[in-house]
């Protein structure tokens, strides 16, 4: 059998469906066929939106009604850390926002999020073939493209100007085109399940055993993303609509080991169970069988994202790490400009300077953004003083960045990948050197044993993030704790050099009796 189509997009989830529907948006004649291989999504690292990815999909997908009334909201980040497995749970330090955050966000159960907006493909007038598995590839630059595939027992083959991949982390063009490049600078995996029983964050227990934790903070504590941190590796625990918590952990290889157990979900409940905070809140939880994933070596990205033909979107693109959730931004970003190109190509307007900004920009925007947020972060997280620093620092980043420019003008926005031009060299390189300081005040800390002595006694709960200029106000407190960590670090150094120095003259006393 042979069919005929404008664009065939391998992968029906978030950004494939995204993508089709931008673009059956820009150009309703366009004849669009979405293959998935799956009959049902299944779960992703990670179920939480950002406040750019929640802008598109509010103001550009126009997915408002359905996340409010099919999707619980997202009160922030919260962070908890400790230094003594027998901690009291009041006594843990906590990092977050006193009152609701003034963006959306959402908790997401992803495999409803993908269902529902490939529904909205289909009905937009898009054609889905389900399952189907892609069997074969041609690519003929502006040629007619051919792609083969496995449906109801049988081989369909397509013919197509254009072909998007969105097949997620399985990269299907970026590995059969030899693009797809392993990030080994970080060497991160992941292993998280969903659990039952878990406790309520803000229930009346807490009110008769913690009185100030629970009137301290003005907000749902449960609806935060809440995060558990230790050197090398942070646990995320995120509710979802229903009851279910997600939970996983993600953890550097080159610094931590997941410890041994019965299983892969056991394990990850005893490590949540070994925190002091994770044992209050999992005492009496339970792994929900069969919902327990891991994956290895997380970030990649395609070194080469787009030709003459056929465009990478999403994960398909590239993955960093679910820290911050910033997947479904860089889906976001990617959907809608690929969706773009391809209505102004079905116009008959020549894309090759779009091609190649593309090709030139991706990898910028990933390298850049890794070097930014993420790279050697693994060895600070554990650290209160260091990782509240840099949550200041980073998010507030964010907002002036990224969060600001999206709600300005969302359609503009999404057309330019971040970190773009001079401004973008300015911030990653202003983010790059406070990270590296950190990560250098980390090791100091570590080789004296001042990591973490900070990580008990103290709450620091603030107003939250804003769009615009009040966001200094977060600034200044992020830059205040950084010095003040820098001033810690002259007081280990003076004490590392007289350490050294006492020794010296034992030896040297030794030597001579």
């Amino acid at each position: 059998m042979n069919f005929e189509y404008d664009v065939v997009i391998i992968g029906g989830a978030f950004s494939g469906a995204a993508t089709a529907l931008i673009l059956k948006r820009k150009r309703p004649e366009a004849r669009i066929l979405i293959i998935e291989k799956t009959t049902a999504f299944d779960r992703k690292v990670g179920e939480s939106t950002t406040e750019v990815s929640s802008c598109y999909m509010t103001r550009i997908l126009g997915l408002t009604h359905y996340l409010g009334h099919h999707q619980l909201p997202k009160q922030g980040l919260r962070l908890w850390f400790s230094n003594r497995i027998d901690q009291r749970f009041d006594d843990c330090v906590e990092v977050g926002t006193r009152y609701q955050s003034r963006l959306p966000g959402f908790q997401v159960d992803r495999a409803k999020l993908d269902s529902h907006l490939l529904e909205l493909a289909v009905q937009a007038g898009c054609e889905l073939w389900r399952p189907a598995k892609v069997t074969n590839f041609e690519l003929n630059n502006g040629n007619s493209q051919k792609v083969s595939a496995a449906l109801d027992g049988g081989e369909c083959i397509v013919h197509a100007r254009w072909v998007v991949d969105a097949t997620g982390r399985a990269t299907m063009l970026a590995r059969k085109l030899g693009h797809l490049r392993a990030n080994t600078e970080h060497p991160i995996n992941a292993v998280w399940a969903r659990f039952n029983g878990v406790k309520e964050w803000d229930s009346y227990e807490w009110r008769e055993r913690f009185p100030d934790y629970a009137n301290d903070c003005r907000t749902a504590r449960e609806w935060a993303t809440n995060h558990l941190f230790g050197r090398g590796w942070w646990v995320w625990i995120i509710p979802l609509q229903g009851g279910d918590v997600s939970a996983g952990i993600v953890y550097d290889s080159r610094i931590f080991k997941l410890p041994e157990g019965r299983s892969l979900g056991q394990r990850l409940h005893d490590h949540i169970l070994s925190n002091p905070v994770g044992r209050e809140i999992f005492g009496a939880a339970s792994v929900i069988e069969g919902d327990v994933h891991a994956l290895s070596m997380l970030p990649y990205h395609s070194e080469k994202v787009c030709g003459d033909g056929w465009a990478a979107v999403g994960d398909a693109a590239g993955f960093i790490d679910p820290l911050y959730s910033p997947g479904l931004d860089f889906c976001s970003y990617t959907s809608f400009y690929v969706a773009d190109l391809l209505g102004r190509s079905l116009a008959g307007e020549d894309v090759t300077e779009r091609l190649r900004h593309y090709n030139e920009q991706f990898p910028i925007t990933y390298r850049y953004w890794f070097e930014s947020l993420y790279k050697d972060k693994y060895y600070y997280m554990g650290d209160a003083d260091l990782m509240s620093a840099a949550l200041l620092l980073d998010v507030s980043s964010y907002y002036v960045g990224l969060v600001r420019a999206a709600y300005r003008d969302p359609e503009c926005a999404f057309l330019n990948l971040p970190f773009t031009g001079i401004g973008g060299r300015v911030a990653r390189n202003t983010m790059r050197f406070y990270s590296r300081r950190l990560v250098a005040l980390a090791n100091r800390r570590w080789a004296t044993g001042y990591y973490g002595k900070r990580n008990a006694g103290w709450r620091e709960l603030y107003d939250g993030f804003i769009p615009d200029s009040r966001i200094r106000k977060q600034i200044s407190r992020g830059l205040r704790r950084w010095w003040k960590c820098e001033l810690i670090n002259i007081g280990l150094m003076l004490r590392q050099r007289t350490t050294v120095s006492a020794g010296q003259v034992s030896a040297a006393a030794t030597e001579a009796s």
